[in-house]
């Protein structure tokens, strides 16, 4: 399999020849072959799938030295290698670009090759002796890349939401929750169409925020299951040829142990293998609070416009310059950031919807665009909503006298005149207003459609403003 040809290369032979390897290099032959085939955007796997990959070779290495499929000091070699690299070392040798051989062989390869390498290490042995521990052999006992591939999509997706965008999403809801309470007393005008309406609470517009995310997070939460059921144990193409008949279940059990989730045995494995429907759900989800983010994004955006010219409700805090050349200028940068982000999600969830549909037969061989969008989407989106939080909405103030006036300046008190004095009435009440400059009060006043008395109940700012309680 290999051989030395001085202390700086070894030899590395595979199915298709020999190749001359850096004697420094953890990755063997077949990474190699991949870094040379796919130069295309320099993008190397994410941190969080290498993790999950790595996780699944630590327990099959577990569970097949556990059944003895492989010799038990190979099986702690494994292990051993794999818990370094969990742990951040070797990162540089997972080398393979994004964009590569259908169903992630390439990479897949990498990852056994990296393993297999560092075991030999600690065995005692020389890199690229792979009669002594292999890549394929021992570290790939009773695996595919048809089956491991869509098992590290599924743990990479579950890890990439419990690391960032559930905690993200936890502190945005609280800290929304906490500016609600803040402005709660503070009423400004509500705006449909872009157009004057409604007296409302500035506290609730951020309390309707927080539901929205709380909301998201739950549909969030309900797609992520699907990532729980795994097709470990498939093999090559579903019917699990080469496993221990215990493996499947095993090997499921304690990959659950690893990451501390319900993760279940897939009731038909080639199922499993084939639909990517899981990841797909999931990207909904990703792409449905994407869109509702945009929309917060821009609402923050409006209700800071000015200062002068703008309708400047709220002040968003200024985190650095905003112009080269208008001097004491400060932009929304956080929230601009954001809606950024959000779109390209939405682009990933394309990506993802066609992907998903062009696998045939036995294996969807798209899965590596899946595996780096769908992760990618998930630690994007938990990595802004964490920055807006901090750095913008922990710091939003409310300009209360400018939010005042704008409410009471509002034709669209008018509404509250309806049922008194009825719709056409108070049609022609807010025609008027608008065309002479008096205000509603006064015209209602002038036509005696009502007494001062009534007037000042009606047009209470303070109760008009309060969202009807549920009975």
């Amino acid at each position: 399999m290999t051989q030395q040809i001085d202390s700086e290369y070894r030899i590395e032979r595979d199915s298709m020849g020999d190749r001359q390897i850096a004697s420094s290099l953890y990755y063997g032959i077949q990474t190699l072959r991949a870094t040379e085939n796919f130069p295309i955007s320099g993008i190397k796997p994410l941190a969080t799938y290498v993790d999950a990959c790595i996780l699944i070779k630590k327990a099959t290495g577990i569970v097949n030295g556990e059944l003895g499929c492989i010799p038990q000091e190979i099986s702690q070699a494994i292990i051993q290698a794999a818990d370094e690299v969990l742990a951040g070392k070797f990162r540089d040798q997972f080398v393979v670009d994004v964009y590569q051989a259908g169903a992630g062989t390439s990479h897949h390869m990498n990852v056994n090759e990296v393993l297999a390498n560092r075991a030999l290490e600690i065995l005692g042995d020389e890199k690229g002796n792979y009669k002594r521990v292999s890549p394929n052999d021992h570290v790939n006992y009773g695996q595919s890349t048809n089956d491991v591939i869509p098992t590290a999509i599924r743990i990479g997706g579950l890890l990439a939401l419990s690391r960032t965008l559930h905690p993200a999403l936890e502190t945005a809801i609280a800290t929304l929750e906490a500016k609600a309470t803040e402005f709660q007393d503070i009423v400004r005008s509500g705006r449909t169409h872009m157009q004057d309406a409604v007296p409302v609470r500035l506290g609730e517009n951020f309390r309707a925020w927080a539901q929205i995310l709380t909301e998201h997070q739950n549909r969030i939460y309900a797609a992520s299951g699907d990532l729980m059921i795994l097709g470990l144990g498939g093999s090559a193409a579903g019917t699990g040829m080469n496993t221990h008949p215990q493996y499947r279940a095993r090997v499921v059990a304690t990959l659950a142990e690893l990451i501390n989730s319900p993760l279940q045995p897939a009731p038909h494995l080639m199922a499993a293998m084939q639909s990517m429907a899981p990841f797909v759900n999931v990207s909904g989800a990703l792409r449905n609070i994407a869109q509702d983010l945009v929309k917060i994004s821009h609402d923050l955006r409006l209700m800071d416009s000015g200062p002068k010219t703008g309708l400047k409700e709220i002040q968003l805090p200024p985190v650095q310059p905003g112009s080269s050349i208008m001097p004491g200028k400060y932009n929304p940068v956080m929230v601009e950031m954001t809606s950024m982000v959000c779109f390209q999600v939405m682009g990933y969830d394309s990506a993802i919807a066609l992907a998903a549909q062009a696998g045939q037969l036995e294996l969807n061989v798209m899965m590596p665009l899946i595996a780096y969008n769908l992760i990618h989407s998930i630690e994007i989106l938990g990595n802004t909503i964490a920055a807006l939080t901090q750095r913008c909405i922990q710091g939003i103030t409310a300009n209360q006298e400018r939010c005042l006036a704008y409410a009471e300046g509002s034709l669209a008190l008018v509404t509250a005149l309806n049922t008194h004095i009825g719709y056409l009435n108070a049609a022609s009440v807010a025609k008027e207003s608008l065309e002479t400059g008096k205000s509603l009060r006064q015209i209602v006043l002038e036509k005696g459609l009502m007494s001062e008395a009534e007037l000042a109940e009606v047009l209470n700012l303070e109760q008009m403003s309060q969202i009807v309680p549920l009975e």
